[in-house]
C-alpha cells in the first residue's frame, strides 16, 4: 500500500466517520489505481491529468460499468485533494477531470405477494428452532425498517429490550434515526429474545448485539445473510438471482409509495442525506403505472 494511503484511509474514518464498508472501497479503488500507475513506472507524487484520464480508459476497456468508473474516480479526486491540502503535492491533478455520469436504473423491487411469501416460508427455513426464529426475525425487522443489511445485522441487543415501538439506527456517516416496528415484527422479535437469552446462557456467553456469531464481529455477517436471503428465496419459489436483502428494503420503500407515504417519510426512513436518492421510487411506480395503462386499459 502506498504511504499516503493509510493516513487518507484514517483522515476519511476520523473527519468524515466513513464506515467500514466505505474504507474498505475506497482502499481496493486506491490500490487498484496505484497499481495502474506502478505498471506504468509512475507514482502518486508524479501523477498528471493524462495518467488518471488513461485509468479509466482501461477501465472502459476492460467492461467496467459506468457507476464503477464514477466511483474510482470520485476516490482518486478525494485522495488528491486530500494530498493537496496537506501539503503532499502543490497541483490536485484531478480537479478537473469529468468522469462519466452514473447511469439511473430503476431498483429491482418485489410484489407484496412476494414478500408476504417470504416472510411466511422464514418461519420453517432454518436447521433448528432457534434458526428459525432468528430467520423470522431478521425478515420481519427488515421489512418493517426497510434498513441496510449492516444496519440490520450490527443492531445492539439494548436498542430492542422492551417491547419497543421504534428502534434508534445508527446509519451512514454516524447518522441516527428512529424506525418504527410493525407489530408482526415487534412479536417477532420477542420470540427472538427469549431465544436468544436462554441460548447464549448455555453456552454460557454474552453478547452486544441482537443477533451474535462466534466470528470475530461479533454479530451475524453481511455475506450470511445474503446467502440466507438466496437460499429463503429458493424454498419460496422466487428467483434468487433478482432477491437480495436491498431488494428487501426497494420493497419496502416502494410498498409505502405505492399506499400513500410522502417522499420526505420515506426519506427519513431510509436514511438518505438526500431526498435525490428516494427520488428514485417515483420512477419505479411511473413504470408500474405505464404498464397499468398498456396492459390494462381497455382501448389498449
Amino acid at each position: 500500500m502506498h504511504p499516503w494511503l493509510p493516513i487518507f484511509l484514517e483522515a476519511m474514518q476520523a473527519e468524515q466517520d466513513a464506515a467500514i464498508n466505505t474504507l474498505d472501497a475506497y482502499a481496493r479503488d486506491l490500490n487498484d489505481f496505484v497499481g495502474f500507475l506502478t505498471r506504468k513506472k509512475v507514482t502518486p507524487e508524479m501523477a498528471v491529468r493524462g495518467d488518471i484520464e488513461n485509468y479509466l480508459i482501461e477501465l472502459e476497456a476492460n467492461g467496467l460499468a459506468k457507476s464503477t468508473r464514477a466511483r474510482r474516480l470520485s476516490s482518486i479526486r478525494q485522495l488528491f485533494r486530500f494530498a493537496f491540502s496537506e501539503g503532499w503535492r502543490t497541483d490536485d491533478p484531478a480537479a478537473q477531470i469529468r468522469g462519466p455520469k452514473r447511469g439511473r436504473h430503476l431498483p429491482t423491487t418485489l410484489s407484496e405477494a412476494d414478500v408476504v411469501t417470504l416472510l411466511d416460508n422464514a418461519q420453517t427455513y432454518g436447521k433448528s428452532p432457534l434458526d428459525k426464529l432468528r430467520n423470522t426475525c431478521l425478515m420481519e425487522i427488515l421489512y418493517a425498517t426497510g434498513l441496510r443489511v449492516t444496519e440490520l445485522v450490527s443492531l445492539p441487543v439494548a436498542a430492542t429490550r422492551g417491547d419497543p415501538r421504534m428502534i434508534l439506527v445508527r446509519g451512514k456517516g454516524g447518522r441516527e434515526r428512529m424506525v418504527p416496528l410493525s407489530p408482526p415484527a415487534r412479536e417477532a422479535l420477542a420470540k427472538w429474545l427469549i431465544a436468544r437469552d436462554v441460548d447464549l446462557r448455555k453456552k454460557h456467553a454474552k453478547s452486544a448485539f441482537l443477533f451474535p456469531s462466534r466470528g470475530k464481529k461479533g454479530h451475524l455477517t453481511r455475506e450470511s445473510f445474503f446467502l440466507f436471503i438466496k437460499g429463503l428465496a429458493a424454498v419460496s419459489g422466487l428467483d434468487p438471482r433478482g432477491i437480495s436483502p436491498h431488494t428487501l428494503r426497494h420493497a419496502f420503500a416502494t410498498h409505502l409509495l405505492a399506499n400513500g407515504a410522502d417522499l420526505l417519510s420515506i426519506q427519513m426512513l431510509l436514511g438518505h442525506a438526500d431526498v435525490s436518492s428516494t427520488e428514485i421510487y417515483t420512477h419505479v411506480l411511473e413504470e408500474r403505472l405505464k404498464e397499468l395503462v398498456l396492459n390494462k386499459h381497455p382501448l389498449a
